[in-house]
């Protein structure tokens, strides 16, 4: 799917048993301790050659990427969302203040985040039960950390757009995690990184408009949460 200019958006709505995606690895050694790593989830952007270049985050910095193996081979002029520890390295007194600062990834993974459908589109809704860990509104997305029971069989999730309440001050946009766990046995826990794109959004909702998320949990059942958009950088 395209979106603003040449990017394209690159995200993931079929999850294998072990996460997949882009996977990168900095050290064979579990115990060693990264210096001021930071572990978000962020937009990495790769140039016309396929290699991740721009690192972003939810508060809208822009980092260059330090070269290094496993960033190469990707889809080229694409925006991917992952999950990643990095280290953001300080300018040295010779660089210009004008020049990007540099991030060491250390691992990135893909986060589930496809661009929400519409719910007509949808034959058939699953929302199988998840455990929700955390949620929160950051920037241009709603992430999300998810608990969820899986044994060895593919999940398949999705973000649906079931349409814009008016409320006469203000609107409400309703969106939903589609989950069909096709089967899977809940043997243990799995932790999933979600993160819904409100982007697309931008020139519909207002400062004051909320967003609501509807999902479905073994404690609560349906149920869902809303949060003021504020604006979507």
């Amino acid at each position: 799917m395209k979106s603003s200019g040449k990017k394209l958006w690159k995200a993931l709505c079929t999850v294998l048993p072990c996460l997949g995606g882009l996977v990168l690895t900095g050290c064979s050694d579990d115990d060693y301790v990264y210096p001021s790593v930071r572990t978000d989830l962020v937009e990495l952007q790769t140039d016309a050659t396929g290699t991740a270049r721009t690192l972003v985050t939810d508060e809208g910095e822009h980092y260059s990427i330090q070269a290094r193996m496993g960033l190469d081979g990707l889809t080229p002029d694409t925006l991917y969302r992952v999950v990643s520890q990095y280290e953001v390295q300080q300018r040295s007194n010779g660089e210009e203040a004008a020049a990007p600062a540099t991030a060491v990834i250390y691992s990135a993974q893909l986060a589930v985040a496809p661009l929400p459908i519409p719910a007509a589109q949808v034959a058939e809704l699953h929302e199988d039960p998840v455990d929700l860990q955390s949620i929160q509104c950051s920037g241009r997305y709603l992430n999300l950390i998810l608990q969820v029971k899986v044994k060895d069989q593919k999940h398949v999730y999705q973000f649906i757009d079931r349409g814009m309440e008016d409320k006469g001050t203000h609107c409400v946009l309703h969106l939903g995690l589609y989950h069909d766990r096709q089967g899977d046995a809940e043997a243990f826990h799995r932790t999933v990184y979600a993160s819904v794109p409100l982007w697309p959004y931008a020139d519909t909702l207002q400062p004051t408009d909320s967003v609501e998320f509807h999902f479905t949990t073994y404690r609560e059942g349906k149920t869902s949460r809303r949060f003021a958009v504020g604006t979507l950088k």
